[in-house]
């Protein structure tokens, strides 16, 4: 366990199988384990399966779309016919999808091929009598095994949230068919089960050092139970917070293994594989070479205008961007911020105006970059006649230079500052100026060893201190609330900056809360839970979007395909 067998068998295991977007791939249920588990190179492979698929499942089958469109902070707009998609993404951001939208019944087959693949695996282990034969320890067995249940557990969390009612598949060795949905609560019992049972058999960080990455350990498997009992309420119906605080602290007094968090907001997002000086609880390994799916279009790559990429950050590998994904404007076209307490990302921000990630994004050399948003002019420079040049990324439907800003409408060519006279502004009505970007994960220039090769961080230590904070803070304890989130937050800001919480928690409201944990995780893919889990999602107000006319939309509808597939399904209340 202690030398590189895992990481070596996991890029050879990413080469084999590619990418996962072939979801029509068959597993052969029917081939005795024993004619293809024949050396131990069989087993680390077979182990490994399901963790590549797990890595494209965080933005495939527009699982990442739907997660962030649906919320307050992230749009996909029409800009002047380019998006429009016959409305697929104004039906995610007005919550009016329906069981035709694509994302319906592709996040299932995304969760369900994960469960199917880590079901198969996990079983294929079960199956080894004598580990030995196979040049594998007991001890690693039981770790693989624990492994498995571990990610699986994964994405029957993903699925609980995304859908609620779903099916629990355990064997898919001697099943054909498919099963009826268990209750929330049958469901939530069943998750925590599995964690439970596989932490005592999973290494701590220490056991793994540098070969960690890419592994669940018992940290990991905690923390998704952290996950688990703080939406619990939302989920089931039952308050967990006393749980969730309980595992919380323990994995903060380093009971699951030794973690710290980062002294830099950009660390965890600038991980490399080789490290595990990081914050980092689970992450999944990223390379230029191999796999990658944090920089996908389905993710951050495609979080930035079209030569925002080549021109101005200098990565050229992969050609140019497209902005797919922006932040929800904080300001209207006049530059008035907006009345609502939702939303306004980037102004929720500028509420603490010294916080180093509010700087414009500039790659500074040596694999290292300052600022977190594309915003205002991005210059560049380049060589004509050879003379060097000082020009301005221009977007697809006009010559003019792009002024990226708060706001969205159709600024075309007008400078900033200028009033314009179309006072338009919602999904329907954007130009290439309107959103500002977010680049969390470096995108350093193509000469740079380091370019992708960041770690997409699934669990970090920071979303602990965090939990933890909400629980002290509904326990009524908003002093231990301010500290737990200022041992995070002092990193964003310089050394006795006042924008630190008051000790006493004084400033902390519910509304602030949910905007501090949009600010530390913002385009994490969780936006949407927490505003569930906080009653807004629903009934809340956020620049074009009005509340809904009820409750049902907290869940996704399972997709028509689903439906046809299954007939024991039965479809979410509120859909049909």
């Amino acid at each position: 366990m202690k030398n590189n067998y895992i990481v070596k068998a996991a890029l050879t295991t990413m080469l084999i199988f590619g990418s996962c977007t072939k979801l029509d791939e068959t597993v052969y249920d029917k081939v005795d384990v024993n004619q293809f588990l024949t050396r131990r190179d069989d087993v680390i492979r077979d182990f490994l399966r399901p963790f590549e698929h797990a890595y494209w499942s965080i933005q495939g089958n527009d699982i990442y779309a739907a997660s962030e469109n649906s919320t307050d902070e992230i749009a996909t707009y029409n800009r002047q016919g380019d998006w429009q998609d016959g409305n697929y993404y104004a039906r995610m951001h007005y919550h009016t999808w329906t069981t035709q939208d694509g994302f319906t019944s592709g996040a299932w087959t995304a969760f369900y091929q994960g469960i199917v693949l880590a079901t198969n695996s996990l079983q294929d282990m079960e199956s080894i009598a004598d580990p030995t034969k196979l040049n594998v320890t007991t001890t690693e067995l039981a770790d693989f095994k624990a492994e498995l249940r571990t990610l699986r557990a994964w994405f029957y969390l993903r699925a609980f949230d995304f859908y609620r009612n779903i099916e629990i598949i355990t064997d898919v060795k001697h099943t054909t068919t498919g099963n009826k949905q268990s209750t929330p609560q049958e469901t939530f019992a069943y998750i925590e089960s599995e964690l439970k049972a596989a932490i005592p058999d999973l290494p701590k960080r220490v056991d793994l050092g540098s070969n960690g990455i890419g592994r669940w350990t018992q940290a990991g498997a905690a923390a998704l139970l952290v996950r688990l009992y703080l939406n619990a309420q939302a989920y089931i119906g039952q308050d967990h917070y006393a749980d969730c605080a309980a595992v919380a602290q323990d994995i903060i007094d380093g009971k699951y293994g030794a973690y710290a968090l980062d002294t830099r907001w950009d660390a965890p997002f600038d991980y490399t594989n080789s490290s595990v000086n990081s914050e980092t609880i689970y992450g999944f390994p990223c390379s230029l070479a191999r796999t990658h799916w944090q920089y996908d279009g389905g993710m951050f790559f495609w979080s930035m205008t079209y030569d925002a990429a080549p021109l101005y950050c200098k990565f050229t590998d992969f050609g140019q961007a497209n902005p797919r994904f922006a932040l929800q404007p904080g300001r209207d076209v006049d530059s008035v911020e907006y009345p609502f307490a939702l939303g306004k990302p980037f102004v929720k921000f500028q509420r603490y105006p010294d916080d180093y990630r509010l700087k414009l994004y500039r790659n500074l050399g040596n694999s290292t970059r300052e600022g977190m948003f594309l915003f205002g002019y991005l210059p560049y420079q380049h060589d004509v006649n050879g003379v060097t040049v000082t020009d301005t990324v221009r977007g697809n439907k006009g010559s003019y230079p792009l002024f990226i800003r708060d706001q969205v409408g159709w600024f075309l060519d007008a400078k900033p500052g200028t009033k314009i006279s179309d006072k338009e502004s919602d999904m329907g009505h954007a130009d290439h100026n309107s959103g500002i970007f977010m680049l969390k994960y470096p995108l350093y220039p193509t000469p740079d060893a380091n370019r992708i090769t960041s770690a997409y961080a699934e669990v970090r230590l920071s979303e602990i201190y965090y939990s933890l904070a909400e629980c002290k803070y509904r326990a009524g304890d908003k002093a231990a609330a301010a500290t737990l989130l200022n041992a995070v937050r002092k990193r964003n800001y310089p050394a006795g900056s006042t924008s630190l919480y008051k000790t006493d928690g004084s400033q902390l409201t519910d509304q602030e809360m949910l905007d501090e944990w949009g600010r530390e995780f913002l385009g994490e893919n969780r936006r949407r839970t927490d505003l569930v889990r906080w009653g807004v999602f629903n009934t809340g107000t956020w620049w074009d979007k009005q509340p809904d006319g009820d409750n049902h939309t907290a869940i996704f509808p399972i997709g028509k395909d689903i439906m046809g597939a299954n007939p024991q399904l039965v479809q979410n209340p509120g859909y049909e």
